[in-house]
């Protein structure tokens, strides 16, 4: 009979700020959580990742390589984050030179199961549940939808 070859989900060459709490099972690893964060179970958050201080991560959250989550953060139980945008046409195949950043500013919250695409989300944004975020957001407001748009709020 074959057998897999098994890699444990753990916490690993983490850098950790001050009084930061993890509720496991969590996959971390090579990343950097800042002071008073919080990270909910059944999370990963990768090598080369980072989240600013005060920031919350609820559970079943994915947070890839070359994603930048500010201070004062609120990132929504089932959030994912994808960094490779299939710019051959398919995946990369591991192919790190196509993959792209994302930076999240302060104080964003990003509502349950949104989908944030490689870009840069500026500070004091709210992002809707369910929303997929495709395009840079450079003004603070609110946005939802599918792709993610400003909401209008004038009546």
């Amino acid at each position: 009979m074959n057998q897999p070859d098994l890699h444990h989900a753990g916490i690993r060459d983490v850098e950790f700020g001050v009084r930061v709490k993890i509720v496991e099972p969590c996959n971390l690893y090579g990343c950097r959580i800042g002071d008073d964060c919080f990270v909910g179970p059944f999370t990963e958050i990768q090598k080369g990742a980072a989240v600013g201080a005060r920031t919350r991560v609820q559970s079943h959250a994915f947070i890839c390589e070359l994603v930048t989550i500010g201070e004062d953060c609120f990132v929504g139980h089932g959030v994912m984050f994808i960094n490779d945008t299939f710019a051959s046409g398919g995946p990369s195949g591991g192919r790190k030179e196509l993959w792209r950043e994302t930076v999240i500013g302060n104080r964003v919250s990003i509502g349950s199961n949104a989908t944030i695409m490689p870009v840069r989300i500026a500070d004091d944004v709210v992002i809707g549940a369910g929303s997929v975020v495709t395009r840079d957001i450079t003004a603070a407001g609110t946005y939802a939808g599918s792709p993610a748009r400003r909401l209008d709020h004038r009546k």
